[in-house]
C-alpha cells in the first residue's frame, strides 16, 4: 500500500524534500503531525493557496495530523518571499480580522474536531518573545552569509530589503521548533518559494534540539499557457463565495485549458488516479466531460455538494439551454420602471457590472460580442424593455463565458 508521501508524488505535488527516505519512512511508520503557514494578508485565501490546502487533505486522509498555521504574528511583518518591495504593513486589527476568517475558511477543508487537526495562530507565541532572549537563544544560530544566499533575500537586494523582512526567516524557523517542543510536529511543508524559510527550521532544530525535521515544498503552478494559477481578466479566484460566486468558481475550472486537465484533476480533486488518468485520455467533446467533473468536484470541496449542483446546473443551462435552475448566475435586481421605460443594452451591461463602462459595452456589442436571451445584440443602443423579459428576468452574454441574470424587482 502507497504511503501519503507516494500518493503526493504521485498526484503532483511534491518538488522538493530536505530528506526523500526520511520523509517516506516517517509518514509511512507513525502517526505524524505537520504544518502549512498561511498568511492572513487578506480575508480570504485564493485559488493559489489550493494546492497547500489540498496537500493537508491527503495528510488527514491517511490519519496524519495537519496543523494549519495563521501567521497573525508574522503577518505583522510580510514574507518577502516572491517579493519585489515590502508589502503594505496590515494593522494589528486588519491582521487578527484576517486571521478569524481565515480560521473558518479553512474549517471547511480539515476536519478539527478531536485533535484530527489543529488550527493555531502564532500571534499566541511570537508576541510573547522578549526581543534579547529572542537574539540570544534563536539569532545566534543563524548565519548571515548564509541567509543573504537564499533566494527569498537575494533577489530583494537589488530593490532593497528593509531589517524587518529580514528577520522573517527566523520568525518562520522558530515557528516550526515552537510547533516541534509543543506539539510533535516534524514535518514543514510549503510553495517552492518558501524552500529557505523551511530548511532553517529544519536546521534550527537540529541545532537546538538535536534531532531530526523535514521539509517539503510544491511547485509553483502555473497554467499549460504560463499564466499564473487562478489570475483572471477579472482578477483573482477567491475562495470566498461573497468574493468570487460558486458560479463563478465554477467556470474558472470548467474554462480549463485541455492540457491541463490531467493535471488538475490529480491536484485539485480527491478523484481515484485511475480515474484521472482515464478522464485525461479523453478527446475533443469527450474532454468537455472531463472539465465539467473537475468543475464539479473542485466547486464540491470548496462549496459544497448543493452549491456545486447549482453551479453546474446553471453553467448547463447558460451553454446547452438545459431546463435547468439558474440560480447560480451572477444576478443583479432592477426595478420595474427600468424595463417600463426601456434602458439601452449597452447602458444595462455597464450598470450590472458585466463591462466595466459603457464605453467598453459598446464597443462589446459592436464587436458582436452581446447577448440578450441568446440572441446576439445587432446594435448597441437597443431598447431593453418588458417585451424581452421571459418569467420576470432576461439572460445577458458578454462574449462566450461571462453571464449575468437581470430579475425585475417589483416596487
Amino acid at each position: 500500500m502507497n504511503s501519503v508521501y507516494d500518493v503526493l508524488k504521485e498526484r503532483g505535488f511534491i518538488e522538493g524534500v530536505s530528506d526523500e527516505d526520511g520523509i517516506r519512512t516517517v509518514v509511512a511508520s507513525q502517526q505524524i503531525r505537520c504544518y502549512i503557514g498561511f498568511d492572513p494578508t487578506a480575508r480570504s485565501l485564493h485559488i493559489g493557496s489550493l494546492v497547500p490546502i489540498m496537500s493537508l487533505v491527503h495528510m488527514q486522509r491517511a490519519d496524519h495530523q495537519p496543523i494549519a498555521l495563521v501567521g497573525g504574528g508574522t503577518g505583522l511583518i510580510g514574507d518577502p518571499s516572491g517579493k519585489k518591495e515590502m508589502r503594505k504593513p496590515l494593522s494589528t486589527a486588519e491582521v487578527r480580522d484576517n486571521a478569524q476568517a481565515l480560521k473558518k475558511q479553512l474549517s471547511r477543508y480539515l476536519d478539527f474536531r478531536d485533535d484530527k487537526a489543529f488550527l493555531l495562530n502564532n500571534a499566541d507565541w511570537l508576541s510573547q518573545l522578549n526581543y534579547i532572549e529572542f537574539l540570544r537563544d534563536i539569532g545566534r544560530y543563524f548565519s548571515v552569509n548564509r541567509m543573504l544566499a537564499a533566494e527569498a533575500y537575494r533577489a530583494r537586494l537589488k530593490t532593497g530589503l528593509n531589517f524587518v523582512e529580514f528577520n522573517y526567516m527566523l520568525l518562520q524557523a522558530y515557528d516550526f521548533l515552537h510547533l516541534f517542543r509543543e506539539y510533535g510536529c516534524c514535518l514543514q511543508m510549503g510553495g517552492s518559494d518558501q524552500w529557505g524559510n523551511i530548511v532553517a527550521g529544519v536546521d534550527l532544530i537540529r541545532r537546538v534540539e538535536e534531532k531530526v525535521a523535514y521539509g517539503m515544498v510544491f511547485p509553483l503552478i502555473t497554467t499549460a499557457g504560463g499564466e499564473k494559477m487562478g489570475k483572471t481578466a477579472q482578477g483573482a479566484i477567491w475562495l470566498d463565495p461573497e468574493l468570487t460566486t460558486p458560479y463563478e468558481y465554477y467556470q474558472y475550472w470548467i474554462n480549463t485549458d485541455d492540457r491541463d486537465v490531467e493535471r488538475f484533476l490529480a491536484l485539485f480533486t480527491l478523484l481515484p488516479m485511475e480515474e484521472v488518468r482515464k478522464y485525461g485520455q479523453l478527446t475533443g467533446a469527450d474532454l468537455r466531460a472531463a472539465k465539467e467533473i473537475l468543475a464539479f468536484e473542485a466547486t464540491k470541496i470548496t462549496h459544497g455538494v448543493r452549491e456545486a449542483k447549482s453551479a453546474q446546473e446553471a453553467s448547463r443551462r447558460a451553454f446547452g439551454g438545459e431546463k435547468a435552475d439558474l440560480q447560480g448566475i451572477p444576478t443583479s435586481y432592477v426595478a420595474r420602471q427600468v424595463f417600463q421605460n426601456g434602458i439601452a443594452v449597452f447602458e444595462l451591461f455597464a450598470d450590472i457590472g458585466l463591462c466595466a463602462s459603457r464605453a467598453e459595452a459598446r464597443r462589446l456589442i459592436e464587436q458582436g460580442g452581446g447577448y440578450v436571451n441568446g440572441r446576439r445584440l445587432p446594435a448597441f443602443d437597443e431598447q431593453i424593455t418588458d417585451d424581452d423579459l421571459q418569467e420576470g428576468a432576461i439572460v445577458l452574454r458578454a462574449g462566450k463565458k461571462r453571464y449575468h441574470r437581470v430579475v425585475v424587482q417589483e416596487r
